[in-house]
Parts: structure tokens; sequence; C-alpha cells
């Protein structure tokens, strides 16, 4: 366990195994824990580097409110604070953290030998309603209020251990992550924004190894996959369907979810049907 500070922050840091370098990233409130499944899998071909955002997992509390440059930066500080120099890295984003991997990749194409994303977030038309500052500051005052109601404290654990068990669980009675998990739910909207913007701007460096993995329950999942394939088209990656798997592909597919991250990629569409955006049957 290794405590780096960026932007006057301690952020968590663990690093393990050994050959080329891998960043793993965890969706809106998840932190290094939720990819305990995966690492062992990757530690004897890769170095595996996690990290917990600020506010999050053990991690020191946020200073500022997050946006999609801030976030891409901070996974290139972090590879330079835990391996030295501008290591070169498959960056893996799952959920949310699907936009700051792929920010990285176009900002940072330098240190990106492939991309992966794990159920990532997708916005085809991302737009706010309510002024950024409105939001953040309700959520600070949300925030504050259930911290003095003694609210994380006592369902935070609980809920968390419900929805995902971990033995981690107790760090979600912390009103530090709390905070920090609802200042990304409520800049959800501008960090998708910014990475439209960023798509327009600053394309993905030529021949660069994608694969998108969706997740995948049951008919209804339907939708959500052909908009995965929507978005492994858009990057011109692959798309891969993990089923049965819930939205925590890590915890629920973890193999597979390995094997894409040690191929980086590599396998990209060459067998796209001749309109990839329709699904089979349709």
């Amino acid at each position: 366990m290794t405590f780096v500070r960026i932007g006057g922050v301690p952020h968590h840091v663990r690093v393990t195994g050994s050959g080329p370098a891998c960043v793993l990233s965890a969706g809106l409130g998840l932190g290094w824990f939720d990819w305990d499944a995966v690492v062992p899998l990757l530690a004897p071909h890769r170095t595996v580097v996690r990290f917990d955002r600020p506010g999050l997992g053990l991690s020191g509390h946020a200073r500022v409110v997050p946006s999609l440059r801030a976030e891409a930066g901070r996974i290139s500080r972090v590879l330079a604070a835990a391996l030295g120099g501008t290591p070169r890295a498959t960056v893996v984003g799952h959920s949310l953290a699907g936009f700051h991997a792929e920010a990285f990749a176009r900002l940072y194409p330098e240190q990106t030998a492939g991309l992966v994303l794990v159920d990532s977030s997708v916005e085809e038309r991302p737009r706010v309603l309510v002024p950024r500052g409105v939001r953040t500051g309700g959520a600070g005052m949300c925030g504050a209020l259930l911290g003095a109601a003694g609210v994380p404290r006592a369902i935070g654990p609980a809920l968390r251990r419900r929805l995902a068990p971990t033995p981690w669980a107790s760090l979600y009675g912390s009103r530090r992550v709390w905070r920090a998990s609802l200042m990304e739910y409520v800049t959800y909207g501008d960090v998708a924004t910014e990475l439209a913007r960023l798509r327009r701007d600053t394309p993905l460096e030529p021949g660069l190894p994608v694969t998108v993995l969706a997740a995948a329950g049951g008919r209804r999942d339907r939708k959500w996959v052909a908009r995965q394939r929507n978005l492994a088209f858009d990057l011109g990656g692959s798309l891969r369907v993990l089923h049965p798997s819930g939205h925590l592909a890590m915890r629920d597919r973890p193999a597979e979810v390995a094997k894409a991250i040690l191929e980086g990629g590599a396998a990209q569409a060459a067998h796209r049907s001749p309109d990839p955006r329709r699904l089979p049957g349709e």
C-alpha cells in the first residue's frame, strides 16, 4: 500500500505484479478493492496499478469538483508516481471511469498502450439542465446534512454489503466517501459533455487497441448492449458481451475481464457486419 500526494491530496495507490503496466479505475463511488477478483489473474503477467480517486477508498478528502481533464491527468500522475517516468499502460475504466479512461487515451496517447472499457457509461447526447454550481453546492449541503444526521454510518456499510459485498464495506460509513460519491453523481453530466467535446477535437491514436466489455443479464439488456456496440464502433474497437453479468463485471466475470486486459484490446473489429449498429435478428 502506497500513498502519493497529487494536487495536495493523499492518493491511495496499490501496485501488484510485474510486466507491462495496466491501470484499473473503478466506477462512481467505488474503490480499489472492487478489482480484487481480477488482480490475481493479471499480476503474473502485468504490473497492475490501482488507485482511489479523492474522497473514495482510502484516499484523502477531495479538494475540487471532478472534471474530465482532471481525472485523465490524475491517471497520468498516478502512473508516474507509481512506476516512475511516463510509462505506457493499458488503461481500464469501469462505468463512469470509462469516461476518464477514454479521455486519458485521447489526451495522453504516448502513455496509452490500449484501452479497455468495462461496462462503461454511455451518453450519446449528454446535457445538463441545472447550473453546475447549483448542483455541486446542493451536493455539498446534502452531504453535510446527511453526515450530521449520522446517515452514512447508520446505513452506508450495510447498503454496500447488500449491493456488492466487500470486507471494506465499513468505508461507506464515512462522510468523506458519501460526499465524494455525491459529487461524482451530480457532475456526471458535465463529465459526459466534456468527453463529447473532446471526441470532436482530439481523436484517438490510429490503431490503438480498444475493447468494450458489455455486461448483460437478460432480454432487457438488449438496448444496453446495442449502445455498447455503438460505442465500440465509434472508437474503432471490438465488443465482447459478458453474460450473465451485473454491472460490476470485474466481480462477476473476472476471467473474461482479465483476458481482455491481457490482450490489450488487440482483437479489433475485423468482422463487423455491414451495419454494425444493428443487433442480430433486427
